[in-house]
């Protein structure tokens, strides 16, 4: 219990870190996953008996570290569920790029689509069967030794996503081998969910939480990641 890392609880959710490499919820491995941690936390720390309700709102990739929040009844999880397809749930994250895009600020906007069998996300035109809209906006806010740190909002959900997006022009995630190949450079994948915004399903206070990636890890240690993360403004 004690590497569960909470931010937040109340009667309606819970908000947590996910460390890297742990997924999110249980998958082919049979790892430890986030989903049942907190389903045993809850358990254990309020004498439940039989199974505990917990509602999955979002994902994070297994490599990618961050902020989560999980809705402890089905009134929050769908109200959660509601803002996240309405855009008001606001997810940030930090990554570190191997190169330097060209344009500091830009949105990038793809098609993309996903090979079941080795579970691989590829651009491709709009007109491939299957294919799937995908948008985000990304800031470079520093840059030095070949690496770049980038503040990355999402404007839609794909797997995979900011990995495939940042390669597709150059610049891959730092640890990205699967995607970026060797030019991606060995080590932990850099991608950090630092921000989620959102409001309390029940209360309707506006929820804001920020977290700084492990500033002691290369290539984090490069950057000076909590300035950074003063000085951007979300958009909300």
């Amino acid at each position: 219990m004690d590497e569960l890392i909470i931010l937040h609880e109340d009667n309606h959710i819970i908000v947590v870190l996910k460390p890297q490499n742990v997924p999110t919820c249980e998958d082919a491995s049979k790892d430890k996953d986030l989903l049942n941690m907190v389903k045993d936390y809850i358990r254990v720390t309020y004498n439940k008996t039989g199974n505990v309700y917990l509602g999955l709102i979002h994902r994070l990739d297994r490599p990618t570290g961050g902020v989560m929040v999980f809705a402890k009844s089905s009134k929050a999880a769908s109200r959660l569920s509601e803002q996240l397809r309405n855009g008001d749930f606001e997810k940030r994250y930090l990554t570190v790029l191997v190169g330097t895009p060209k344009e500091e600020r830009a949105t990038l906007k793809h098609y993309m689509k996903k090979n079941a069998v080795n579970n691989m996300v590829y651009v491709c035109p709009a007109t491939v069967d299957g294919a799937k809209y995908a948008e985000l906006e990304y800031s470079v806010l520093d840059s030095k030794d070949g690496l770049s740190l980038a503040d990355v909002r999402l404007h839609t959900g794909r797997s995979h996503q900011i990995r495939v997006q940042m390669n597709a022009i150059g610049t891959p995630v730092y640890g990205d081998m699967r995607y970026g190949g060797e030019k991606a450079k060995k080590g932990y994948l850099a991608l950090w969910a630092y921000y989620l915004s959102f409001t309390h399903p029940v209360s309707k206070e506006k929820m804001v939480f920020r977290v700084q990636p492990p500033k002691d890890n290369a290539p984090w240690s490069n950057f000076d990641t909590e300035r950074s993360v003063t000085i951007i403004k979300p958009s909300i």
